[in-house]
């Protein structure tokens, strides 16, 4: 029996390779290449959305800036690869590929296999937001061979990064990681700033963020918010949170100053619970708000892995790394900065280093050591990131 099963999967396996091979090397580009019989049309752009059902924050302030000016036809595709498959899947990218063969420009934020199987025509600009700022965690090329990665020749087989005419980075300080990752020339990554952070510095919107907060946990109202938001754990499609925080311990040593609000990674499915008595003091605000949302409100944020840190130092306030499973994870995926140097506040490896550096925030606090960050990792998110990337769309 236990051959049989060897030989199914094997079967299996090879029928899924011959499968992915005839749609990204054969159907794709030819059905593409069919579209491209009507002409492109000069005001028409694609948001390319590859997982989700709705556009990212990587995507809305670039999106509702371009609608505002009346001059865009502004469609979007939402492919949720790796989500869904078989005729649901090829019947979205087929919809996707007709709306692309007649666009000028294209935005993609994340790897597209999709995108770069095609022929895409010389007349459309392809730009990558990327949905992160700076250069922390590994991805693309750079894991290559790592637990996390594809091996390098799935990866030169089935590139993610082609057809792409600019990417778009926080700062000149990671434009090196970025070709790395993407297997690009130089020339094609640009420090134009990230879109997204461009609200970061509208004051209205800042404390619209801080009051819709208030209306969802009232509690929050008068004390300091915590923001615990990890990223999440394993691959993409069985994306697992941490666990690793005892609310009821943190209740009774710092309800009294504090409350917690959590925020999960998109991929995440099935989050962490907190107990319901404790909605009062600790509540998980992933559906309820942003990212983005959540970083205008938050007077400490902890997190371990995750580039929205790039984002926060942006606000100069504190940030606590919470780094329980550094090895394991750095094992897993790699950084492209020694971590220990790079952190630009307190790491910790158990509860109660967690805990006891909270309560000594204001000693452990190093305000310049995280300007410093800030400027090198941040230093093209200045408020005008949307206006520069704007006039990359005119430029092949």
């Amino acid at each position: 029996m236990s051959i049989l099963n060897t030989l199914k999967q094997r079967i299996i396996s090879r029928l899924r390779k011959i499968r992915k091979y005839y749609r990204y090397k054969v159907y794709f580009p030819r059905l593409y290449a069919s579209y491209c019989k009507e002409p492109v049309q000069e005001n028409k752009v694609l948001f390319l959305e590859m997982r989700f059902t709705e556009l990212s924050n990587s995507f809305q302030y670039l999106y509702k800036t371009l609608e505002q000016t009346g001059e865009y036809e502004l469609k979007c595709s939402y492919i949720q690869f790796n989500f869904i498959r078989g005729r649901e899947f090829t019947e979205k990218v087929k919809e996707m590929l007709k709306e692309l063969a007649t666009s000028k420009c294209v935005f993609v934020d994340e790897a597209s296999l999709i995108l770069s199987s095609i022929p895409l025509r010389e007349e459309t600009v392809a730009i990558n937001l990327w949905h992160a700022c700076g250069a922390f965690k590994k991805f693309g090329r750079s894991t290559a061979d790592l637990k996390f990665g594809a091996s390098a020749a799935t990866l030169d087989k089935y590139p993610n990064y082609k057809n792409l005419s600019h990417v778009t980075v926080s700062s000149p300080e990671v434009i090196w990681a970025y070709e790395e990752a993407m297997n690009l020339p130089q020339g094609i990554v640009k420090a134009t700033g990230v879109s997204r952070t461009d609200e970061f510095y509208d004051e209205n919107f800042v404390n619209s963020r801080k009051e819709k907060l208030y209306q969802i946990m009232p509690e929050a109202r008068g004390k300091k918010i915590i923001l615990y938001a990890p990223t999440f754990r394993g691959h993409v499609a069985s994306a697992t949170s941490p666990d690793e925080i005892d609310f009821s311990r943190f209740y009774e040593a710092l309800s009294d100053q504090f409350v917690i609000v959590c925020k999960h990674h998109p991929f995440v499915k099935t989050p962490p619970e907190i107990p319901e008595n404790l909605r009062h003091f600790a509540r998980d605000l992933t559906k309820e708000m942003s990212i983005d949302d959540l970083l205008c409100c938050a007077d400490i944020c902890i997190s371990d892995y995750s580039s929205l840190v790039f984002e926060y130092s942006l606000f100069e306030r504190p940030m606590i790394f919470y780094a329980y499973d550094y090895e394991d994870y750095c094992d897993w995926r790699g950084f492209y900065y020694d971590y220990s140097e790079f952190t630009p506040g307190p790491v910790v490896k158990t509860q109660d280093e967690l805990l006891e550096t909270i309560l000594h925030m204001d000693e452990c606090f190093d305000k310049d050591r995280v300007i410093a960050f800030k400027k090198k990792f941040m230093g093209s998110c200045d408020g005008h990131a949307t206006e520069r990337i704007i006039a990359l769309m005119h430029e092949k």
